[in-house]
């Protein structure tokens, strides 16, 4: 199977590594010749485990490459992926589509036989019937059909989400299209990946659906967490306790400093204008995006009470910048208002991440970003952990101690990563998110010595 893919973004490396991994031949085309050069020297210009080695091998074997040639790539395909980006458009959160409309005026008068046009990049519904007016109405005599596939990676793991993915999600009624895309899938047969066919404004939503859905469980768990601290419960066992049930599921249900990241926030607001335009407003997900955006100041001001209520001219330490664990992406990362927060507060902040500390250098410019964990803790009156690497774990907690404020040694774990018992054992004051049982033991030890 000949496949183009538009875009060399995240989506779009990925998905097109993986394609050719898969015995497809794939042309990968962007039109920015920095990040065009990188790729052909073999340098994924993103941070994604293992997907370097992937490509470098693919396009070893012939069957990767990459172009700025629109025309070329489009005329000798079979599908033509739009993977491109959809950011969200200044001012009112609406989902820019610029690129994807561009993307098809590019491709329109280069199509040659039966194409299948699959938009790839998250977009609004509707947007496949617009594809398709715009493809149409520059190239009247083209025979193709415009089909959605959204994408579900999640990025650390975006690899094996393409290759043992929960489901593949196609939006088509054409059966030529659908034979094709069964083709271009057919690898995945051998995990019985369930692929399910819907029409093509489903599909779009679908994508829209799943986010806002996840977005929502983050935010519960988050509430909850907050009520478990007032009445002396363990969000973790609350957590424990819903996730055995099979209709909850125990994935995203740790308790943290709200969500963030390239889609949640993003697609969640998408979602909410989308309905409201529509008459049919989704107050539930509306909701959770108000929440999450609160959160982060609230992370923040936990941190400054567990300091001792006054931080002004004194020094922080965070421990992880990213949105998350195995990517360099600080995209509605909550470590950025959390930390903007602690600034306006008067703190001093010096920060580490094990990925992101070049794109924190222009992100974060007013904060001193350190090469080692244990630097960020010199002199700090207290340590805030924001993302969960796992190399945070290994950490020398004794060390740490013996490098802070000797008045003020307290380690804000927003992530509930470490063992209470062990902080304490090493001579930090712990503070944790949800965990109010620590706090009834504590003063329970206080009682008892008064």
């Amino acid at each position: 199977m000949h496949i183009a893919m538009i875009g060399a973004g995240y989506v779009g490396l990925v998905s097109a590594t993986c394609f050719a991994d898969f015995g497809h031949d794939v042309v990968c085309i962007d039109k920015d010749p920095d990040r065009l050069n990188a790729l052909r020297q073999g340098k994924i210009p993103i941070f994604e485990p293992g997907l370097e080695d992937l490509a470098k091998s693919n396009a070893e074997a012939g069957r990767l490459r990459f172009g700025d040639d629109v025309g070329k790539a489009a005329r000798g395909a079979d599908i033509v992926f739009l993977a491109v980006g959809t950011p969200s458009r200044h001012g009112d959160g609406y989902a820019d589509l610029t690129f994807v409309y561009e993307a098809a005026r590019d491709i329109a008068p280069h199509l040659a036989g039966f194409t299948v046009v699959v938009t790839k990049s998250t977009v609004p519904v509707g947007t496949g019937d617009e594809v398709e007016r715009i493809i149409r109405d520059a190239n009247p005599a083209a025979e193709f059909t415009v089909v959605s596939n959204p994408e579900f990676l999640r990025e650390g793991s975006a690899i094996e989400d393409f290759k043992r993915p929960d489901r593949i999600i196609v939006g088509t009624d054409d059966t030529r299209a659908q034979a094709i895309m069964e083709d271009v899938y057919r690898p995945l047969g051998a995990n019985n990946t369930p692929v399910l066919f819907v029409d093509r404004r489903t599909a779009e939503l679908t994508k829209y659906a799943s986010n806002a859905f996840l977005a929502m469980k983050i935010t519960f768990i988050n509430e909850m967490a907050d009520l478990c601290e007032r009445v002396g419960a363990d969000v973790l066992g609350v957590a424990r306790g819903m996730g055995m049930d099979a209709r909850i599921g125990n994935r995203f249900l740790d308790a943290g400093p709200g969500y963030g990241g390239s889609c949640f926030p993003k697609d969640s607001t998408a979602l909410t204008n989308m309905a409201q335009d529509s008459d049919s407003p989704l107050r539930l997900v509306e909701t959770t995006v108000a929440i999450n955006d609160q959160r982060r100041r609230a992370m923040a001001r936990k941190v400054i009470r567990a300091c001792g209520g006054r931080v002004r001219g004194r020094r922080i330490g965070i421990l992880g910048l990213t949105f998350k664990p195995g990517t360099d992406d600080m995209r509605e990362a909550p470590s950025i208002p959390i930390i903007r927060t602690l600034l306006d507060a008067g703190a001093v902040i010096r920060a580490y991440d094990p990925a992101a500390n070049a794109a924190a250098h222009h992100t974060l410019r007013e904060i001193e970003i350190c090469d080692d964990p244990y630097d960020v803790a010199q002199d700090a009156i207290g340590l805030a952990v924001i993302t969960e690497w796992e190399e945070f774990k290994s950490l020398d907690l004794e060390r740490l101690g013996r490098q802070m404020d000797p008045m003020s040694n307290v380690l804000v774990d927003l992530r509930n990563m470490f063992d209470p018992a062990e902080v304490s054992k090493a001579g930090l004051t712990y503070e944790a998110v949800g965990r109010g049982n620590l706090n009834r033991a504590s003063e329970a030890i206080k009682f008892a010595a008064e």
